[in-house]
């Protein structure tokens, strides 16, 4: 049997106010990329809440990564899977790639269950920075990469992330649950009924 917990839009939009502040102060983020498709309404959120006054929005761009896998016998519960799939990415010949050099980019996403997306979206972004900074001639220039989550997973991780992403406290959990399925308000059918059982579980 599954445990599922169901998280609203408001909560979602709490969890992303809770954190701005940190964020704006630690990570200092200049850009962010939304892993999709569960990252994209959290970096929605979150842009309001770090926009310093009088300075422009901070930009969104999106890369599509996916892990998970149908059961198939229990309708639409889904299981991690071993192979990360590149369904969307950013254009490499692009000023896409010139715009993160030298940038605070923060990664976002809605959950932290195996790490195993979120290792291959670091490891990749920083591998294409690289290439693009030796291309035009900006290897003096640092990049460097924070990761806001929703909801981290207590349990034993399959990806890592660079050490240095931990010491010096770039990656940020809004809240740490045991291992649940979480069902987030975007993958609703029935939005009314989502919140009706969201309402309904124990605090």
């Amino acid at each position: 049997m599954v445990n599922k917990v169901y998280v609203t839009y408001n909560q979602v939009h709490k969890l992303c106010q809770d954190s701005a502040d940190q964020i704006l102060n630690d990570f200092q983020p200049n850009l962010m990329i939304a892993i999709g498709g569960g990252g994209y309404v959290p970096a929605r959120i979150l842009r309001s809440f770090i926009k310093r006054p009088g300075s422009a929005n901070i930009p969104i761009q999106a890369i599509g990564l996916s892990l998970y896998e149908n059961l198939g016998k229990d309708g639409p519960v889904e299981e991690p899977g071993t192979k990360v799939t590149r369904t969307q990415w950013l254009d490499l010949s692009s000023l896409e790639m010139a715009n993160l050099i030298g940038k605070n980019i923060l990664i976002v996403d809605e959950v932290d269950d195996t790490r195993t997306t979120l290792e291959y979206a670091v490891k990749e972004l920083q591998k294409d920075v690289e290439a693009a900074k030796q291309k035009l001639g900006r290897e003096g220039e640092k990049t460097k990469f924070s990761i806001f989550v929703l909801h981290n997973k207590n349990k034993p991780k399959k990806g890592h992330l660079p050490e240095d992403m931990h010491t010096e406290n770039r990656y940020l959990a809004a809240h740490t649950v045991g291992d649940v399925w979480i069902c987030y308000p975007w993958e609703a059918i029935d939005i009314e009924e989502h919140d009706r059982l969201a309402m309904s579980q124990p605090t």
